[in-house]
């Protein structure tokens, strides 16, 4: 049990890197990385398990649905479903040999999974999972992430990830190497978790009208991605062969490019109502922010611990 809580500390890494892992191409899919898809598998269900340890430890001393709600373990499953059927077969299998089904993966990870697992206070969970030096490591891990995970940092880097790897000569790198691959996927779904926290970590609740600003320009050059690539006159990429989908290779980058525009602009552009719908919301009342205080006090150690650098492990600590 203790290895398992172990390994529940590098969750965040351990999701990652599973999304990092690509679908094996060619003759490099032999035994080295698919043992890695083993531990990496492993990894992710000790993840899993950490984030329900640490519900249920949360639920028995608070109570059910106190400081994590029904709601948000419900997005975490769905979170790790979307992950799953994103990276496993059917639709990892068909991915190699369309670019269209590539950027449906690539659009599952980053506003689908990416979101619904932010939602789900998993920092909160890990830590009521862990003992030890496992909670400062995750105290630490959610200090920098904090640092990272603000509007504007968020953004430069999800846009960097989005666009770089769109460009033709990493594109074709990224399908020669296995590790350059890995990192590709590394890039789309970390960048969006940061990008993602930004919003539902801290934007909504702060009413930062930064966060509606970065959801619109991400909306609007994801847009200008998928427009060129619908429109464009000639297949950009040397691996844009449709064997799945039975398309030539441009009809299969138009397609790609349509998907990535409408997917992308439907996800962004609800996610800035949404933020628009918070903030119009009333304010709630102060006899039910009092019981909501109540219900989530014994998160508030972990949560001071990721606004001030201060904080120690003792501090996250449960119990």
């Amino acid at each position: 049990m203790r290895g398992l809580k172990s390994a529940a500390a590098a969750a965040m890494l351990a999701t990652l890197a599973r999304a990092a892992h690509p679908h094996g191409i060619g003759p490099q899919a032999t035994a080295g990385p698919i043992a890695l898809e083993i531990v990496l598998l492993a990894l992710m269900i000790a993840s899993a398990v950490g984030y329900a340890i640490g519900v249920t430890r949360l639920w028995r001393r608070a109570g059910v649905g106190r400081g994590i709600n029904a709601h948000e373990v419900f997005r975490f499953a769905c979170g790790w479903g979307v992950l799953a059927a994103a990276l496993l077969p059917p639709i990892d299998t068909l991915a190699d040999g369309s670019f269209a089904l590539h950027m449906v993966q690539h659009e599952l990870l980053m506003v689908v999974a990416a979101p619904l697992l932010v939602a789900s206070r998993t920092f909160e969970a890990w830590a009521w999972a862990l003992r030890g030096g496992g909670v400062g490591a995750l105290a630490a891990a959610a200090r920098g992430w904090r640092w990272l995970a603000t509007p504007w940092r968020s953004w430069w880097l999800h846009a960097a990830a989005l666009w770089l790897w769109h460009v033709p000569a990493f594109f074709d790198a990224a399908l020669d190497n296995l590790a350059i691959h890995a990192l590709q996927h590394l890039s789309f779904l970390g960048s969006a978790l940061m990008f993602w926290w930004a919003v539902y970590g801290r934007g909504i609740r702060a009413r930062e009208g930064s966060v509606f600003a970065a959801l619109l320009t991400t909306m609007l050059h994801m847009n200008a991605l998928g427009l060129l690539l619908t429109f464009a006159p000639a297949s950009w990429y040397a691996h844009g062969h449709a064997f799945t989908l039975g398309m030539t290779a441009l009809e299969d980058q138009q397609l790609g490019g349509l998907l990535m525009w409408m997917l992308g602009s439907l996800a962004y552009l609800g996610a800035a109502l949404a933020v628009i719908a918070a903030w119009m919301a009333p304010r709630q009342r102060p006899d039910k922010a009092a019981g909501a205080d109540a219900a989530t006090g014994l998160l508030a150690p972990l949560q001071a611990n990721w606004t001030s650098a201060a904080g120690t492990a003792a501090d996250l600590r449960p119990g």
